[in-house]
């Protein structure tokens, strides 16, 4: 197996304090933004935010650069259910400079790695965070595995059949 292209590292202080949210007690809506130091090729903290939605963190992104995220969300399943799921999401805005689309793509797996998630997500347009488009993401993971498994191994060659479909 060979091994993934890492452009850039993560940095020491953010490694921590990744680790700290990930294992924090508040049951808020919570966010680290961070971006790439192109000059240390390292990923850092650009940005903590509380109590704060997917709408609202859109509106705290880039439209023109990249960002990777690190979202816990209050999710309230469909039975009744609560849980805080960490999201990883990564904002790649299309116009973005290609070295920047590189640098940040060529960094995302070993960031995700670091940061030991599972949820990832990736959106070319800062508009599409949205709440909707969240709860439908981790809807997916909310599936029983073994409809995951039949969606997953369907879905490229359905896909296009199923969104064509008229609604009954």
């Amino acid at each position: 197996m060979s091994e993934s292209l890492v452009v850039c590292d993560v940095a020491e202080d953010l490694v921590e304090k990744l680790r700290k949210f990930r294992f924090r007690k508040e049951t808020n809506n919570a966010a680290i933004i961070m971006k790439i130091d192109k000059d240390k090729r390292l990923v850092v903290l650009d940005e903590e935010l509380e109590g704060i939605s997917p709408d609202e963190l859109k509106d705290e992104l880039p439209e023109r650069q990249p960002r990777f995220i690190v979202y816990s969300y209050k999710y309230q399943h469909d039975d009744g259910r609560v849980s805080y799921p960490l999201c990883f999401i990564f904002s790649s805005p299309v116009g973005c400079k290609p070295e920047q689309q590189m640098m940040y793509a060529g960094s995302k797996n070993k960031l995700v790695q670091t940061a030991e998630l599972t949820k990832v997500f990736e959106i070319r347009n800062t508009e599409d965070l949205t709440e909707e488009w969240l709860r439908e993401k981790l809807g997916f993971f909310s599936l029983p595995l073994s409809y995951r498994e039949i969606y997953k191994s369907h879905a490229p060659k359905y896909s296009e059949f199923y969104m064509n479909f008229p609604s009954i």
